[in-house]
């Protein structure tokens, strides 16, 4: 991890119509760091995440760094329900990489890499939106490590999964960031939090709450609120 954040946020503040969503955040992603989102429904969790990704107009700051290419770091985000064109798997990834403008003499070699990498290769001639959800949320998975981001945002990424699935998900974010990828991502699932995050962050109602690495957030004394979601009581 470096000092010099990939993105930054501060002061950001996003409002939909006259209801303000997020309340003057700041906020740093550093390069290879594994940040969990933690907080009730209606937190701020996704709207955080489409910030970072810069979806978002908001007031305040949003400065990007440079990655490791010395530009600016590419980014790729999987949403809990991912949206698969009513193609077959193969051309959902072919697709993805032309409008990530991957030349086109890269193409195939990378849906075929994507495809081993997540475990479907089997299924590539199949529509993608037959799949199972396990399946679909890994095929969501392999276009975003197709286009080979250095940050990856996942927005709840194993919510409507059975247990197998979820496993299978958590391995490959697990391999994603071993890899070096920088992971943001949303999740209610606290054990999850901690096998995969080496950061949490608490939001409530918008704020900011608690953002302390994993081992502190879970073993040492946190503000009311952020106990109370510990403890199943909010959620």
């Amino acid at each position: 991890m470096t000092d010099s954040p990939l993105i930054s946020l501060r002061g950001a503040t996003v409002r939909f119509g006259r209801h303000t969503v997020l309340h003057g955040l700041d906020f740093d992603v550093h390069r290879g760091e594994r940040i969990a989102l933690l907080g009730s429904n209606g937190s701020g969790k996704t709207t955080l995440l489409r910030l970072l990704h810069g979806q978002l107009r908001h007031d305040g700051a949003r400065r990007v760094g440079l990655g490791e290419t010395g530009r600016e770091p590419s980014q790729a985000m999987v949403f809990q329900r991912p949206f698969l064109l009513r193609l077959s798997v193969w051309w959902n990834l072919m697709i993805a990489l032309w409008l990530a403008g991957v030349p086109a003499a890269e193409r195939a070699h990378r849906a075929r890499m994507a495809l081993e990498r997540v475990h479907l290769s089997p299924h590539a001639h199949r529509a993608a939106r037959v799949l199972s959800g396990g399946q679909q949320q890994r095929l969501a998975l392999a276009r975003a490590w197709a286009v080979q981001p250095q940050v990856l945002f996942l927005d709840e990424p194993t919510a409507s999964l059975d247990p197998a699935a979820k496993r299978d998900v958590e391995a490959l974010i697990a391999d994603f960031a071993q890899e070096g990828m920088t992971v943001v991502m949303s999740t209610h699932n606290l054990g999850q939090a901690k096998r995969l995050a080496s950061r949490v962050v608490y939001l409530e109602h918008g704020h900011l709450i608690v953002d302390r690495p994993t081992q502190a957030f879970f073993n040492e004394p946190l503000p009311d609120a952020a106990a109370q979601f510990l403890s199943g009581e909010l959620g």
